[in-house]
């Protein structure tokens, strides 16, 4: 593809470009990337991450259950799991991937979505609430610009303790009539509980860690005004080719 200045363009899917910038500004904040296998034990999706046997997200209408007993999984903090079992802190990672959850689709909502996980874990005292509050602000304001507003509120997710929610408030000129003066939910964090870091074979009275994670279609869905979620996932060539960016452009970000 050539626009009138005969300038090679490329197509990028939003969630390609979304992935590719939230590794961006972690990578100058010092995280690496992990990856973990999509289909799991119920053991890494919900059990050493401290879901109780009675949770209902062990329910039928959302997990994928299969034949084996083994599941879709249904959140990427499974990596955590896996990368705390490999490796010693300090650990400063994410890990961007793909979701499932058995449930009905419509412009919010997709029975698979990728999310991204963050996961810092070190020495007792070296790390705090403190530094979870800063990352995500500075990540937030680097993803949607200075013009960002952050909060965050109790929230409760079982692994970890406390648990906190961000939201995003976009502010300034540029804003979209329907994100004026809203507030949005992006993002679910807090200390890694400490049963999870046993599980993982890190003893809690040692080290300490917080993580965050969230939806990447929804942070994409806020940056580009992308109204339904569908639209990510329905192959159609004319959504992605909205998505234009010069190759040169693509090609300085895959080198790094």
């Amino acid at each position: 593809m050539t626009d009138a200045n005969n300038t090679r363009q490329v197509a990028i899917h939003p969630i390609t470009s979304a992935v590719r910038e939230i590794v961006r500004i972690f990578d100058k904040l010092g995280f690496s990337v992990a990856d973990g296998p999509e289909i799991e034990t119920d053991y890494y999706n919900f059990e050493a991450l401290n879901f109780p046997k009675d949770h209902p997200a062990r329910d039928m209408q959302d997990t994928f259950w299969l034949p084996d007993g083994r599941v879709l999984r249904t959140q990427t903090s499974d990596v955590q799991i896996h990368f705390m079992e490999e490796h010693e802190p300090p650990i400063r990672i994410i890990a961007p991937g793909k979701v499932y959850r058995s449930e009905a689709t419509d412009m919010k909502h997709e029975a698979q979505f990728y999310q991204f996980e963050g996961l810092v874990v070190d020495k007792k005292g070296k790390i705090n609430l403190g530094h979870l509050k800063g990352i995500v602000e500075y990540f937030f304001k680097e993803f949607f610009g200075d013009n960002t507003e952050v909060r965050m509120r109790p929230g409760f997710f079982p692994f970890v303790e406390p648990a906190l929610e961000f939201d995003v408030r976009l502010v300034g000129e540029g804003v979209p009539e329907k994100l004026q003066g809203k507030w949005i939910e992006v993002m679910g964090s807090g200390m890694v509980h400490r049963n999870v870091l046993s599980n993982a074979g890190l003893d809690p009275e040692k080290y300490q860690g917080f993580a965050f994670g969230t939806g990447i279609e929804r942070l994409a869905m806020m940056r580009w005004m992308i109204d339904d979620i569908r639209n990510f996932h329905h192959g159609d060539m004319r959504f992605v080719h909205k998505f234009i960016a010069e190759l040169e452009q693509v090609d300085k970000i895959k080198d790094k």
